[in-house]
């Protein structure tokens, strides 16, 4: 296969996609000093919500634990004290019938633990869920595609993708950063372990989800519901900021595209292609509704929703042959020459 495609490509293309596989073990696999959880661990919360379900799953753990423990020493108790002791022995031991104790013991015991652990659960369910959010709340909503991220924060007029931005929250300022989630095509499941639980992006159905960052960093996620052969890679990241470094972002992000006269050739090539019809520029006649927003994208430190570092190698290769680097991708590969790629990667590597 891999001989196949290289026959097809040549050899730098070869070499570019040797170059983004080990930008996606760099963007992935090698901890960096602002990486708060390189593996999703829901055993370190740092969110109110993911606090909750930390409690309930140690809870849970340990009532499991305790019937294990009850249920192996009975067992072993019951191999080492009946067992047969004369091998020419075959007499059929003592059978017990009707025991009205024992019946009510393995009966009314386990009734008793659903019980528990279903209003515990329940508990913690509804006081995520009857949250109220202040008007300070930070509103983003969260939009699943196959297979990327959308996040339009609509109160401050912009949208970025597969990177979300919140705000630090302290017990002096707290912050609530509220999650509005829908999908665009089909199920997908919003998944950051340390900052909530599972919640699902459903067409034309809007669920939501709240929490409140306690440490500055990153936090990796991804998408939890199967919802296609790129579901693997629809990975995202949570990038919780001190209140100023967030508004600093934020005020960033409302402005238009850099136009840089440098890479004027670039930006025209892309502007002459189909680009346009997917991706929006703002400032540029860029205005699609299908890819992500590419205005600020070099101000992301990822690419084709996180699987490799955003360099301009790693975009050369995603913009050449989009589909070997996501088999099932709906970005087409645009055919363009190596002079055309290269300008268009130097024109994009501008808008930060």
């Amino acid at each position: 296969m891999f001989r196949r495609w290289l026959q097809r490509n040549g050899p730098r293309p070869a070499a570019y996609a040797l170059l983004f596989l080990l930008g996606g073990a760099a963007a992935w696999g090698v901890p960096s000093d602002n990486i708060v959880h390189q593996t999703p661990s829901t055993f370190d919360p740092h969110s109110g919500p993911a606090l909750m379900i930390h409690h309930l799953s140690l809870f849970v753990i340990q009532i499991t634990f305790t019937i294990f423990i009850v249920v192996a020493s009975l067992l072993a108790y019951v191999v080492v004290r009946y067992r047969q002791r004369d091998p020419n022995d075959d007499s059929e031991p003592p059978q017990i019938y009707g025991s009205t104790q024992i019946e009510l013991a393995w009966t009314v015991i386990p009734i008793l633990i659903v019980l528990v652990l279903f209003l515990t659960t329940a508990r913690i369910l509804f006081a995520i869920q009857d949250q109220k959010m202040p008007p300070t709340a930070v509103d983003v909503d969260v939009v699943g595609h196959q297979f990327w991220w959308e996040f339009r924060y609509a109160k401050s007029g912009f949208t970025a993708a597969n990177e979300l931005h919140v705000p630090l929250s302290t017990q002096q300022v707290p912050m609530i950063t509220s999650l509005n989630l829908l999908s665009a095509d089909v199920d997908h499941s919003f998944w950051v372990p340390a900052l909530f639980g599972k919640i699902d992006s459903i067409p034309n159905h809007v669920n939501h989800m709240w929490f409140t960052p306690d440490k500055t960093g990153m936090f990796v996620g991804q998408c939890a519901q199967f919802c296609g052969v790129e579901h693997a890679k629809m990975l995202l990241r949570v990038y919780v900021q001190t209140p100023d470094d967030f508004d600093a972002w934020v005020k960033n992000q409302q402005q238009p595209a850099v136009q840089d006269p440098a890479v004027a050739e670039g930006r025209q090539i892309f502007e002459s292609q189909s680009c346009v019809s997917c991706h929006v520029i703002r400032g540029t006649s860029a205005n699609g509704k299908f890819g992500p927003d590419l205005t600020h994208f070099k101000s992301r430190d990822t690419l084709a929703s996180g699987a490799a570092d955003n360099t301009p190698a790693n975009l050369k290769l995603w913009i050449q042959d989009p589909d070997y680097v996501k088999p099932g991708s709906l970005m087409p590969a645009m055919q363009l020459s190596d002079d055309q790629i290269d300008k268009i990667v130097a024109y994009l590597d501008t808008l930060k």
